[in-house]
C-alpha cells in the first residue's frame, strides 16, 4: 500500500498542476512561476543530498576512506546518462524558442512533453530506488522518507504540469485537451519508478551507485532547466528566496522523519 502510494503521489502532482488550466486566464503569472521554479529546485536538491547521497555513503561505510567512490561515480554517471538524453532527444524548454538536441519536425507540443519527460525519468527513479530500499529492508532507508522524497518531488512535479497546460490552451488549444497532455506528461514517472523498484532487489549490491546516479541525474535537471528558467528576466530574488525555503523544508522533513 505505501509503495503505491509513494509511486502514485508524484503522478499526483503532475495531474494536479495541470489541472491549474481550468482556473487561470491566459500564461500563470511571472512572480508566481519563478517562486515555484525556486522551490522546486530547493527540493530536488535537498532530496538529492538526504534522500539519496547520504544514504550511498553510509551504505558504502564498510570501504573506509574509499566510501565515497560508488557516490561519485553513480552521480557522474546520472549527469551523464540525462546529459545524454538532453543532446539526443528533440525538445524544448518553457519560455525558450530554439529546440535542443536532434534537429526533427516535431511539433512545439511534442518537443515540450519530452523535455518534461526528460527529467521525469531520473524523478521517477529515485522514488523507486528510495522505495526499494525501504521494502527490502534496508536500515538505513524508511518508508517514511521515501513518502517525503514522493511529496517533494510532487512538488515539483505540480509546476510541470502547469508548465505543459497552461500554456497549450493560451496557443488555442482546448481546456479538457490541454489538461489531459499536462497529465500525461508525467505517466512515465510511477512507470521508471516501478521499473527501478522490480530491478532494485536483483542489483542490491549496487544500491549505493543508483541512489547517487539518481541524485546526479536530478541534481543536472536543477542546474540545466530549474535555475536558469528562474533566473530568466526580472525578479531574480524571488526564486532564490524560494530555492532556500524548499532546501530547508525538505531538509527538515527527510531529518525529522527518517
Amino acid at each position: 500500500m505505501i509503495v503505491a502510494l509513494g509511486v502514485i503521489i508524484p503522478f499526483v502532482g503532475t495531474s494536479l498542476g495541470a489541472l491549474l488550466v481550468f482556473f487561470i486566464k491566459g500564461k500563470m503569472n511571472e512572480k508566481i512561476e519563478k517562486i515555484l521554479l525556486g522551490f522546486a529546485g530547493g527540493v530536488m536538491v535537498a532530496a538529492s543530498i538526504w534522500s539519496l547521497i547520504d544514504p550511498a555513503l553510509e551504505l558504502s561505510s564498510e570501504m573506509g576512506k574509499w566510501a565515497f567512490v560508488p557516490s561519485a561515480v553513480g552521480f557522474l554517471i546520472g549527469v551523464g546518462f540525462i546529459l545524454l538524453l538532453d543532446s539526443m532527444i528533440p525538445h524544448i524548454h518553457q519560455g525558450r524558442e530554439d529546440s535542443e538536441g536532434v534537429k526533427s519536425n516535431f511539433r512545439k507540443t511534442t518537443k515540450m512533453m519530452l523535455a518534461v519527460t526528460i527529467h521525469n525519468i531520473p524523478e521517477g527513479m529515485s522514488v523507486g530506488v528510495v522505495l526499494a530500499g525501504a521494502v527490502y529492508g534496508n536500515s538505513l532507508i524508511s518508508l517514511s522518507s521515501a513518502l517525503v522524497l514522493a511529496i517533494g518531488i510532487a512538488v515539483q512535479n505540480f509546476l510541470e504540469g502547469s508548465v505543459i497546460s497552461v500554456p497549450l490552451y493560451a496557443e488555442g488549444m482546448s481546456k479538457p485537451k490541454a489538461f489531459l497532455l499536462g497529465v500525461l506528461s508525467g505517466v512515465v514517472e510511477p512507470i521508471a519508478a516501478l521499473l527501478t523498484i522490480l530491478c532494485v532487489q536483483f542489483i542490491t549490491p549496487i544500491l549505493p551507485y543508483i541512489l547517487a546516479f539518481a541524485a546526479g541525474a536530478m541534481v543536472y535537471v536543477v542546474v540545466e532547466e530549474l535555475i536558469p528558467e528562474s533566473q530568466m528576466h526580472s525578479h531574480t530574488n524571488l526564486p532564490t528566496i524560494a530555492f532556500s525555503i524548499g532546501f530547508v523544508l525538505m531538509m527538515i522533513l527527510d531529518v525529522a522523519l527518517s
